[in-house]
C-alpha cells in the first residue's frame, strides 16, 4: 500500500479540533514569513524549531549519525508545540506533525535512518497522535522545486544551500503524494510560484484573503467575511460579543 495511504487510514480523527490553522509546504517555500504575517492579524505562531535547534546543523554534514536524533527532537518539540497551542485562541502551527513523517520516510528510504531506528520513530509518532486533534485548516503552500530551490538559496543557509538539488526534487515529490491522500482535516492548498507575499502588499492580501474565506465558509460561528469591501471579521470565542475585524 502507498506510503501516506496507510499513514491517514491510520490517523483516527477526535472530536474537536486543536489549533486554528497548520502552515505546510516544503522547505523555502515561506511558511514562517506567512505565519509572521497572521502573527500581525493577532494569531499567536507556534514556529518550527530550527534556530535553536542543536542538532540541526550537525545532520546536514552528517546525515547517518544524527537523522533519527533530529527527527526525535522535531516531534518531541512538535508534541510540545501542540499541548501549548490547543490551549490558546487563532493559534497557528508552522508545519505540522504529520508533515515530520515525510522528512522520516526519505531519510529511511536514502539509507540514511536505519529500519530499526524508522520502526522506532514511527512508533513513538503514533502513540503521539493519539493526543493530537486535527487543525481547523491545513494551509498547504504548493510551488515547484525550482522556485523552492531558488528562495532556499536567496536565504542563504548553509546546510540548506549545500544540499544536492536532487533532494529538493524528492521532497517535492514526496509533499504531492502527501497531500493526494490528506484527509486528515480541511485542506486548502495555495499555489505560490509566481506569488510574492512577503515584499507585495496585493499578493500578501490574495493569499490572507484565501485563508479567511474559506475558514468562513467552514466556520461561519467564527468567522465572517464580507464580500462587498472584502473585510474579514472573527468572534472571539472567550467574549461572544467580541468580534475582531482582522482585514
Amino acid at each position: 500500500m502507498n506510503f501516506y495511504k496507510e499513514l491517514f487510514n491510520n490517523v483516527k480523527l477526535k472530536k474537536g479540533f486543536g489549533v486554528e490553522l497548520n502552515i505546510a509546504g516544503v522547505v523555502g517555500v515561506g511558511k514562517s514569513s506567512l505565519s509572521a504575517i497572521l502573527e500581525e492579524k493577532g494569531y499567536v505562531i507556534y514556529r518550527e524549531p530550527v534556530f535553536d535547534n542543536p542538532l540541526l546543523d550537525k545532520f546536514y554534514f552528517n546525515k547517518e549519525r544524527f537523522a533519527f536524533p533530529l527527527q526525535i527532537f522535531f516531534l518531541n518539540k512538535r508534541f510540545q508545540m501542540i499541548k501549548d497551542a490547543t490551549k490558546m485562541d487563532k493559534s497557528v502551527l508552522d508545519r505540522s506533525i504529520l508533515e515530520d513523517t515525510i522528512f522520516a520516510k526519505m531519510l529511511r528510504d536514502r539509507g540514511e535512518m536505519v529500519p530499526e531506528e524508522y520502526d522506532i520513530y514511527i512508533e513513538l509518532f503514533y502513540n503521539m497522535l493519539e493526543h493530537v486533534k486535527s487543525p481547523r485548516l491545513m494551509v498547504y503552500l504548493r510551488v515547484q522545486p525550482e522556485e523552492a530551490i531558488r528562495r532556499i538559496n536567496l536565504r542563504g543557509r548553509d546546510y540548506e544551500v549545500e544540499n544536492d538539488t536532487s533532494y529538493w526534487h524528492q521532497l517535492n515529490d514526496n509533499y504531492e503524494e502527501y497531500f493526494k491522500h490528506y484527509d486528515w482535516s480541511p485542506l486548502l492548498t495555495i499555489d505560490v510560484d509566481n506569488i510574492d507575499f512577503v515584499n507585495k502588499e496585493e499578493d500578501k492580501e490574495f493569499v490572507l484573503r484565501q485563508i479567511f474565506k474559506k475558514l468562513s465558509v467552514l466556520y461561519p460561528h467564527l468567522y465572517r467575511y464580507n464580500a462587498s469591501d472584502n473585510s474579514v471579521f472573527r468572534l472571539d470565542t472567550k467574549f461572544d460579543d467580541n468580534i475582531q475585524k482582522i482585514m
